[in-house]
């Protein structure tokens, strides 16, 4: 279950990633764009974290 959690997340924050870069580039709206962006970056970096292993947990 979780590893779908984190797929999803994964794809999530793919889709924000290409939306905000269409906002900034090609609509010219760069406060939504970057709004964008930083939110993707913040699904990344959960990500990130909830992959580590936790302490006593063989990696």
């Amino acid at each position: 279950m979780a590893g779908t959690i984190l797929s999803i997340l994964m794809f999530a924050g793919l889709a924000l990633t290409a939306g905000g870069l269409v906002l900034i580039f090609r609509q010219h709206n760069r406060k939504q764009g970057s709004l964008m962006l930083l939110a993707a970056l913040v699904m990344f970096a959960n990500v990130a974290i909830w992959s580590l292993p936790g302490p006593g947990l063989p990696g």
